[in-house]
């Protein structure tokens, strides 16, 4: 039953929406009479009203097996039983609507083919995932006990996950805790929110590893894994992750709120959110030792830094 909130939405955005389809999906099924209002048919461009019946099914496309492709693969430590990658930027997990090729799992497949019988058929050797922008380390299971021990540790939140995040501004103290809770958007179905009438308890502590002038590099360590948990709870905080265009502020695109226009120039050119999984403890799937993994900063976000320094006056240390 449509709300207050979805009052002269047209009919094909409401559905994408709600469904989690492309926008040009939804039309089809509208127009092939797939989708209803109150029962009756109607074109993709009908404005939704309040309190109307909106019925329907998505049809379920089952996921075609990956394959392999060749390509680089950052890794940070392997065993007969697992392995740790550092994720560039820009690398969807595994395969999805839009995303069928080119994943982090396409090119496991290609380094280690017995990986395709471990797990979920179209996600083989996958415990756990990063945003496509967000950089850093994953461990990936390489048999199907480590598969599911490790799947069980990530449930019972044994592994411990810290995060690099680069956000505008200055934090008002050195640290804190965010324990907003987070659930889907009402009406972005794609996004986040702590206001959602179905969020669930998530938690963040934070420290502020390095402060610049207009960006703030903070130290974060989720104790739940809700999606887009950090990038959600920075906003929340009013410090958004640097680049990340999901979850911005308005402050952060007017130049007042700079001490200069190369800083905010800077920090609003960024390619992509400045967020790396930094490191990874737990303890190893079978032989019970406890595993810590640091996955190295990737080139942009480097750079980023040393340019902050540079922009606040302070002497840029060597760089590797």
């Amino acid at each position: 039953m449509t709300s207050a909130g979805h009052d002269g939405l047209r009919l094909d955005t409401l559905v994408a929406g709600q469904w989690d389809c492309s926008r040009h999906s939804a039309a089809l099924l509208i127009k092939n009479g797939t989708i209803l209002v109150d029962g009756r048919p109607q074109k993709p461009s009908y404005k939704v009203g309040v309190n109307q019946s909106i019925t329907g099914r998505i049809p379920s496309q089952k996921p075609e097996k990956p394959g392999p492709e060749p390509a680089p693969l950052p890794l940070l430590f392997e065993d007969a039983f697992l392995l740790v990658v550092n994720k560039p930027p820009g690398l969807v997990v595994h395969p999805a609507p839009g995303h069928e090729g080119g994943t982090l799992v396409n090119r496991l497949l290609h380094h280690f083919p017995a990986i395709g019988t471990v797990g979920e058929p179209d996600r083989p050797g996958i415990v756990h995932r990063l945003d496509r922008n967000t950089s850093g380390a994953l461990v990936v299971a390489k048999t199907a006990a480590a598969h599911q021990a490790l799947s069980d540790m990530f449930k019972s939140r044994q592994v411990r996950k810290t995060y690099l995040a680069l956000v505008y501004g200055q934090m008002k103290s050195t640290g804190g805790v965010v324990t907003l809770p987070i659930g889907r958007h009402s009406l972005e179905r794609k996004k986040m929110s702590v206001s959602s009438p179905q969020a669930r308890p998530a938690e963040t502590r934070w420290k502020v590893r390095k402060a610049f002038v207009d960006a703030s590099l903070l130290e974060l360590e989720i104790h739940t894994g809700r999606t887009h948990q950090i990038r959600v709870h920075c906003t929340a905080l009013q410090r958004p992750v640097v680049g990340d265009p999901t979850y911005p502020c308005k402050w952060t695109r007017k130049r007042q709120h700079f001490s200069s226009r190369a800083s905010f120039e800077l920090l609003n050119a960024a390619g992509r959110q400045m967020l790396h999984a930094w490191r990874l403890e737990f303890d190893h799937p079978v032989t019970g030792a406890p595993m810590c993994f640091t996955a190295p900063l990737f080139e942009d976000i480097k750079e980023m830094l040393h340019l902050l320094r540079a922009i606040d006056g302070t002497t840029a240390p060597k760089r590797a």
